[in-house]
């Protein structure tokens, strides 16, 4: 069997795991609300420009106030474009709640929207015109890759942010590094790169509208203890011949 420390698994060959019977383990659900909350601190980091205010200071450039100094962009009344709805897209929107924001998302795979969270489902099209923060919360999927490409940025608003802590192969990192160096859009924060991790010479690193962190959004003391407890259940189950708690292809048992 497989036991995957993660919630993802597009790093194994499902169909060709469960053609031999191999059943595959994941974590789900633990690491929600620590994703959410770090997706929302890159929002912020991005949006109000503290990694380059902090290197600003560190650089010796800080000599006086300014009334236009570093100035950066609004949460407050400001849309949230989701996309993907699912578990972290959701917990996204119940925090956008605080800031006065107004959330749009767009998930074709949705079922049932829920009517308890204040969203609003459009296309594709409509959020990339509309959002001034676009937050990345889908798996990577052949429809997926390369989902926000050079005519999706393209569309977006000039003070657009975008941020994603899905999966890197979800942006075109060429077509992103193209459009924060001309300005079409504000800034970027990413958690996630296509490869990982980012080589050292990617003109990426040379921007200063651009957040780039290791793969951590999860990285809660709570949330990676209780991801290694399940990720040994799993484990535990599979060399016992059970059924593994959390399965990603369960038709390995029928």
């Amino acid at each position: 069997m497989i036991s995957n420390h993660a919630v993802g698994f597009d790093n194994i060959d499902v169909n060709a795991a469960t053609a031999r019977k191999i059943p595959i383990g994941n974590t789900p659900d633990v690491l929600t609300d620590a994703t959410a909350d770090f997706a929302f601190a890159l929002i912020m980091a991005v949006a109000r420009r503290i990694p380059e205010a902090e290197r600003y200071v560190h650089d010796g450039k800080w000599k006086t106030w300014g009334p236009m100094l570093l100035l950066g962009v609004d949460l407050k009344g400001a849309t949230l474009g989701l996309i993907g709805f699912g578990r972290i897209g959701k917990a996204m929107a119940r925090r956008a709640v605080g800031f006065d924001m107004r959330v749009i998302y767009y998930d074709p795979n949705e079922k049932k929207p829920d009517p308890a969270l204040k969203a609003t489902r459009v296309d594709f099209e409509t959020l990339l015109e509309e959002a001034d923060f676009i937050s990345l919360h889908t798996p990577l999927t052949p429809d997926t890759r390369h989902l926000i490409d050079s005519e999706a940025l393209s569309k977006m608003k000039s003070n657009a942010v975008l941020v994603n802590t899905s999966r890197g192969s979800v942006v075109d990192l060429d077509a992103l590094h193209e459009a924060l160096k001309e300005r079409h859009i504000f800034g970027a924060g990413l958690d996630v790169t296509e490869p990982e991790p980012l080589p050292m010479n990617s003109p990426l690193l040379t921007l200063d509208n651009m957040i780039i962190v290791p793969h951590i959004a999860s990285a809660s003391k709570s949330s990676r203890d209780m991801m290694a407890w399940m990720a040994a259940q799993n484990l535990i189950a599979g060399l016992k011949g059970e059924r593994l708690p959390n399965c990603v292809n369960p038709q390995v048992y029928k």
